[in-house]
């Protein structure tokens, strides 16, 4: 993961949502070719970039109630993500594996840094 920080110091959660999207792709690209990866591409895709998508809009968020609901959406957003990785077909690769376990591992953080953000905007 990039060590991008914003001014405050703190760690910047766009940037990381955007790794994370660009490194599901990265990783699709390496999977075999079977129908059901075919659709199921599709979906982890969508999902993995939806996860930074909404918290974008969550910070250009016009109200509390506002920014909260883009936080849930950006959450399950990063849930659904941890779901489709864990369905594609990797094939007999212990590579395309360990990769496998590391986004869903980073899905997993993810879910708990937006549960977080969730909990403290209360």
């Amino acid at each position: 993961m990039s060590n991008s920080k914003r001014g405050t110091g703190q760690y910047d959660l766009e940037e990381r949502t955007y790794e994370f999207a660009r490194q599901v792709r990265a990783f699709v690209k390496q999977l075999p070719r079977t129908a059901c990866n075919s659709e199921d591409v599709k979906q982890v895709v969508r999902s993995s970039g939806s996860v930074g998508a909404n918290y974008i809009e969550a910070n250009e968020a016009l109200s509390k109630k506002d920014f909260r609901m883009r936080v849930k959406i950006s959450r399950k957003e990063a849930k659904e993500t941890r779901y489709w990785l864990r369905l594609l077909d990797i094939g007999a690769d212990n590579a395309l594996e360990s990769e496998q376990g590391r986004l869903i591992q980073e899905a997993i953080e993810l879910t708990k840094i937006l549960s977080a953000i969730l909990n403290k905007s209360e």
